[in-house]
């Protein structure tokens, strides 16, 4: 059967790729050092004795900072190759562009009117 043959070589890296690793970590059980160490149970191990506990709470802010510089780190990123391409690409294309583009606009729009982003 063709088919087997040519999933056969696919077969064989999926296979070395799942028992490399978990070869790797059993011989690895054997060479390391097991010692038990309450420094190794610290919050920090730079040497500083830790202060508090080692769990936070983050404001909401922070993460919506964070999904913030996503939508225009991605703008950046598709506008960039887009301008690339552009005269290359069909009407179905530009017009996926387009309709990508306005939704991370209506994103930032609504980030804006929510005043969650002064920083701008």
């Amino acid at each position: 059967m063709p088919l087997l043959e040519d999933y056969f070589p696919v077969a064989m890296f999926a296979l070395v790729a799942i028992l490399f690793p978990a070869l790797a970590f059993w011989v690895s059980r054997f060479f390391r050092p097991n010692r038990y160490l309450p420094q190794k149970r610290m919050t920090y191990e730079c040497g500083e004795q830790p202060i508090g506990h080692g769990q936070i709470q983050f404001h909401v802010q922070f993460y919506l900072y964070a999904i913030i510089f996503v939508i225009f780190d991605i703008v950046t990123v598709f506008l960039m190759i887009w301008a690339l391409v552009f005269s290359d690409l069909s009407d179905t294309a530009r017009w996926y562009m387009i309709i990508f583009l306005g939704l991370l606009l209506i994103g930032v729009t609504y980030a804006l009117k929510k005043e969650k982003i002064l920083w701008i």
